[in-house]
């Protein structure tokens, strides 16, 4: 009904937009130099909740290596959010709100939470209001770091938001020398590793993602390290022994 009340204007595409290719859906004349002013191109979008934390991630990491709906340049979307998860995007340091989806989003983009929509204005209505935020790619990223790097960097310092900054740092290393390589990161990085992962400026954050990069390029190993999987190995090696004599597992293994 909506192409035929709008001949030749309006295409509808029925699919999955976590697998829709982006690159393809606009003409080739639109594209712009990333150096430029945005292209004459509007991704706007009424998000499911189910979808939408997934769907900023993957057109962030988009932003990140410019390609899908970035590969014509500066692309601007507009997106709607559960009220919370827009708090968080546009959260500054020091807020309760601050978050990993805080840092990936700020270091790539300018970020603007426009107005709430209350919740009585969709039907059905949902049991929360909900957040219109505007992204603009920057023409520079605030961490020149790849997206995978700033990514693992930024959810392990956020893995224990209540704890000290220090203690999600420490589970990007293995646990032989795990204390004497995360005293260097943070002393490398200026970090104070008594701030807790919401105090952290994006500077600060760019310096530990700087400095973790270093460490990878001078032990490959490390970025392919992955604390979970070590959890996982320790529990099933307890499990063999037998739980007779073995210690607990810790508070932070049970968040896990």
């Amino acid at each position: 009904m909506l192409s035929e009340a709008a001949p030749g204007k309006v295409c509808i595409v029925h699919g999955d937009i976590l697998t829709y290719k982006m690159e393809k859906a606009f003409p080739k004349h639109l594209k712009k130099s990333w150096d430029d002013e945005p292209p004459d191109i509007h991704v706007i979008g009424n998000l499911p909740f189910s979808v939408s934390t997934p769907l900023i991630i993957k057109w962030l990491e988009n932003v990140s290596k410019r390609d899908g709906p970035f590969i014509y340049g500066r692309t601007q979307m507009t997106l709607t959010f559960q009220k919370e998860v827009g708090e968080r995007l546009t959260a500054n340091p020091g807020s309760s709100q601050r978050s990993r989806l805080s840092i990936m989003a700020q270091h790539l983009c300018t970020v603007e939470n426009c107005f709430i929509i209350p919740g009585q204005a969709f039907v059905p209505k949902p049991e929360v209001d909900v957040a219109v935020v505007h992204f603009t790619p920057l023409v520079q990223p605030k961490i020149q770091q790849p997206f995978e790097l700033v990514e693992k960097v930024v959810q392990s310092v956020f893995q224990f938001r209540r704890k000290y900054c220090f203690r999600g740092i420490e589970t990007l290393f293995p646990e032989k020398g795990r204390l004497k390589r995360t005293e260097r990161l943070m002393m490398t990085a200026n970090v104070d590793p008594t701030l807790r992962p919401f105090q952290l400026s994006m500077s600060q954050f760019r310096n530990l993602c700087n400095a973790y990069r270093k460490m990878c390029d001078e032990d490959p190993s490390l970025f392919v390290f992955n604390y979970r999987e070590e959890l996982r190995q320790k529990k099933m090696t307890r499990s063999l022994l037998g739980s007779t004599g073995q210690p607990e597992q810790t508070e932070e293994e049970n968040q896990l």
